[in-house]
């Protein structure tokens, strides 16, 4: 009841003329403000996981545009990726921190529309893009002879291309549906302008919306994860049709560290967009937000790291440069 709702302040909507449709000039984010006293330990959990994002992930682009060595098909996928997880957690984690520490929980609409679009976006183009890298390592592994031929630079840019366009144009549809919506009020139980929880304001059910959803997710989420398996079987036989133990153990490093990712991703992503919307709660599906926008994008550099002996030189050669530069300045 929008009336008795004291969250519901004055010049917080407008009514359309002529129609009678409210548009919100801001929202309040409800997020964690049930559990005040667990706020300050979400805001430094966090924090510490969004700086360790922004630090794995801006290291693993920096190492792969410095070093002659990771300048492969996999690494410019991998620096996509990881450019993508670092838009993906600036969407929403930076407006969670404020929030976690201020009594006044809102953002205005246009804050909201551009966070729910980064958000949308990114996860749609990183799952265009983990179906396109497990291409990758099945052309590199099955067909490793063709492979410079199959995945010059031409074809990388223009697959990388394909995944951008993708995701930003869903993005765009869905975002553009969603704020059409008539909505019935302006508190968001969520920590984000999350898109399902934005559309549990609607006055009324929309079938074109609806299908939308169902288009896009079917089209982002098993579509990209049945190519991802079916690239994964084809390699795995070829794996296992390698004499040599060390040949192998190379096959499977090389992917292990995509799979294990591939896991993670859609693991949190089909648990909150491809379930009925009547079950579980919603503050399990908050923390399962959390999760995936916050703990995902942190542990990808981290596991291409422990699991590949390049990247690890890499890290190495970078930060003996950055020590004997220091060295130098001081002398």
């Amino acid at each position: 009841n929008e009336e008795n709702n004291p969250r519901v302040t004055a010049g917080a909507k407008k009514e359309m003329p002529g129609k009678n449709l409210t548009t919100w000039s801001f929202f309040f984010l409800e997020g964690f403000s049930k559990y005040p006293k667990l706020e300050i330990v979400l805001f430094v959990f966090s924090l510490v996981m969004y700086l360790v994002t922004l630090l794995g992930n801006s290291t693993l682009i920096l190492i792969t545009i410095l070093d002659s060595r990771l300048q492969t098909p996999m690494y410019f996928f991998l620096g996509n990726l990881s450019f993508m997880d670092i838009c993906y957690t600036s969407a929403s984690i930076p407006t969670l921190l404020v929030n976690l520490l201020s009594s006044r929980k809102t953002i205005v609409f246009s804050g909201c529309a551009v966070q729910m679009y980064l958000s949308l976006a990114m996860g749609s183009t990183e799952c265009v893009l983990l179906a396109v890298m497990a291409y990758d390592r099945y052309v590199a592994i099955c067909s490793p002879l063709r492979y410079p031929i199959l995945m010059n630079r031409q074809v990388c840019v223009q697959l990388a291309t394909v995944s951008w366009v993708t995701g930003c144009l869903t993005a765009l549809l869905e975002t553009g549906f969603a704020l059409r919506m008539p909505l019935c009020g302006n508190l968001i139980d969520h920590f984000t302008c999350e898109i399902l929880a934005v559309l549990k304001l609607a006055c009324a059910s929309s079938l074109l919306m609806d299908m939308t959803m169902l288009a896009v997710s079917v089209l982002l989420l098993p579509i990209p994860m049945l190519l991802i398996c079916i690239s994964y079987v084809f390699i795995l036989s070829t794996i296992l049709r390698i004499s040599s133990a060390e040949g192998r153990n190379k096959a499977f490093s090389t992917c292990g560290a995509h799979l294990t990712v591939v896991v993670l991703y859609y693991g949190a992503a089909l648990s909150m967009y491809l379930k009925p919307s009547s079950s579980g709660s919603q503050q399990i599906d908050k923390i399962i937000s959390l999760l995936y926008g916050v703990l995902t994008p942190m542990l990808n550099p981290i596991i291409y790291s422990l699991r590949n002996k390049e990247v690890k030189d890499a890290m190495k050669k970078l930060q003996d440069k950055i020590s004997s530069h220091q060295t130098h300045e001081s002398i």
